[in-house]
């Protein structure tokens, strides 16, 4: 069963678990629910006036694909939260990247691949129709009262499909409608009633956020997405640390690194690989067909990083320390961890030393924090 559960731990892209539409970046999805303990009445085991309480029930038993599920959904809560503020505050930075998006993630039981369909349905609550999963803090879907487990049914008078295409079919239907407006109409089911809503569009930097199946210490970008591995989750220890990472990325992607290096369709193919519930590790041995970033590119996405940091509000200064760590601990001779990929960390290192000079010189005179 452990066997099972680390293959089974991460839900697999386009092939194997359909990403929410509704936030094409896919913020935000729903936290596990935590266990709640049976209620105390209060007094101690020898009061006599209470008569010996009744066995407790066992727990229902969850089954293996109910606890990966849980796992994956806990660890992609964590990756959207932290890229949330990244993508809704630097759109400034990433402006052929931004785009209208309706604030909220949603899915149904489809939306994970065959063997987690069952386990979607027990531990998530999803059926065949399109369920909210999560809703971006301060954006327009949260100031529209959207919550987490509205059912969504129509937007602006359109039945929105259910099923197993319900997902690519809602993209198809909401497409057009992202542009030339500043809100959009919808009906959701909460609690047995249908409520009427005026969801306002959320401008924001639309990078897919994916979470990648190894224990390899590494992220990739390809263009368009940003991949996060286990291996590099396990290794972050804050909240801020995992930002550094994802604001890293999202610069390569803002910067077209992975254009101009003609290695977005290599990328591409990793990322694929690596959110499948059992990713070809055959294909990640060495370099897996990639060369080191080059340190002027590297620097330059370093520097963008650290604009896109301090405008969502994280501690710049811990970036630097969290660099060298992650050199001293996958140093370059890991070759398929992320120092082998990012090898000139000296370089790298005073570019960022400069960096954050002038973003504290421009926060202290109170200018726009823009390169």
């Amino acid at each position: 069963m452990r066997a099972f559960l680390r293959h089974a731990l991460l839900a697999a892209t386009r092939q194997d678990a359909r990403k929410g539409v509704l936030l094409p970046a896919a913020l935000l999805m729903a936290a596990c629910a935590t266990p709640v303990p049976p209620p105390s009445d209060g007094l101690p085991p020898s009061e006599p006036s209470r008569p010996a309480p009744a066995p407790s029930q066992p727990a229902p038993s969850v089954s293996a694909e109910q606890q990966a599920l849980q796992a994956m959904v806990s660890l992609q809560d964590r990756l959207y939260r932290v890229a949330a503020p990244l993508l809704v505050n630097n759109t400034d930075l990433c402006k052929k990247n931004a785009r209208n998006l309706l604030g909220f993630t949603a899915k149904n039981r489809y939306s994970y691949s065959n063997e987690f369909t069952g386990a979607a349905q027990k531990s998530l609550g999803l059926d065949d129709r399109l369920q909210v999963m999560g809703v971006l803090a301060g954006g327009g879907a949260a100031r529209a009262g959207v919550r987490h487990g509205d059912v969504l049914l129509a937007v602006e008078d359109k039945n929105l499909p259910k099923g197993e295409t319900a997902e690519r079919d809602a993209a198809s239907i909401l497409a057009p409608m992202m542009s030339g407006r500043s809100s959009i109409a919808m009906t959701v089911l909460r609690d047995g009633s249908r409520v009427a809503l005026n969801v306002p569009l959320t401008y924001a930097c639309a990078f897919g956020i994916e979470l990648g199946n190894t224990e390899n210490v590494i992220a990739y970008s390809d263009g368009h997405r940003v991949l996060v591995t286990r291996g590099m989750l396990n290794a972050v220890r804050t909240d801020d640390e995992l930002a550094f990472v994802l604001a890293k990325e999202m610069a390569h992607n803002a910067l077209s690194h992975a254009t101009k290096q003609r290695t977005s369709a290599t990328i591409g193919g990793i990322i694929d690989n690596l959110t499948r519930i059992r990713p070809d590790m055959s294909a990640m041995s060495g370099m897996a067909g990639l060369r080191p970033m080059p340190q002027d590119l590297d620097a330059m996405a370093d520097k963008l990083s650290l604009y896109m940091l301090a405008r969502a509000g994280y501690d710049i200064d811990l970036a630097i320390p969290f660099w060298q760590r992650m050199a001293s601990q996958v140093p370059a001779t890991v070759l398929n961890g992320y120092t082998a990929l990012h090898p000139s960390i000296n370089y790298r290192i005073a570019a960022m030393e400069k960096t954050i000079k002038d973003i504290r010189a421009k926060q202290a005179r109170k200018k726009p924090l823009l390169p």
